[in-house]
């Protein structure tokens, strides 16, 4: 069943705060306009299938993101990443989805051999209570 999060807003309660519930794997959207791409007819974004690729709640690194493993291209940075509410309540009906974090950036190894070897294909997405910081909730 899809996630429909195309026409609400988002308030804090959508916010993800229960760590436990998001296992690597777990599935998630990227909603956004990969290269510019979107439908151009009624302005709307388009949303990528992507899924949790590090330990959600161990902040990567030390950092305040964790890693999706998904296809995305420029344009996408500032995407919400969304996935469905693993706990839902009849206050969360109108949105059955839950905030996990914002994309940031794709993520490489330094070291990585440009001729043999493949990008890892993974992604940044900082932690969606970040938000709240940096605006003040």
């Amino acid at each position: 069943m899809p996630v429909r999060c195309a026409f609400v807003a988002l308030t804090p309660a959508n916010l993800q705060a229960a760590h436990s519930d998001v296992e690597i794997g777990s599935p998630l959207l990227v909603i956004g306009f990969p290269l510019g791409f979107h439908d151009t007819l009624h302005h709307l974004p388009v949303a990528r299938l992507a899924c949790v690729a590090s330990s959600f709640g161990v902040r990567f690194q030390g950092q305040g993101y964790f890693l999706t493993d998904a296809r995305t291209h420029r344009g996408t940075s500032g995407a919400p990443a969304p996935m469905r509410d693993p706990t839902p309540s009849s206050s969360s009906a109108a949105l059955p989805c839950k905030l996990l974090g914002t994309h940031s950036s794709r993520i490489d190894m330094g070291s990585r051999d440009v001729v043999l070897d493949e990008t890892l294909g993974l992604k940044c997405a900082w932690y969606a209570d970040i938000l709240l910081t940096l605006t003040d909730h």
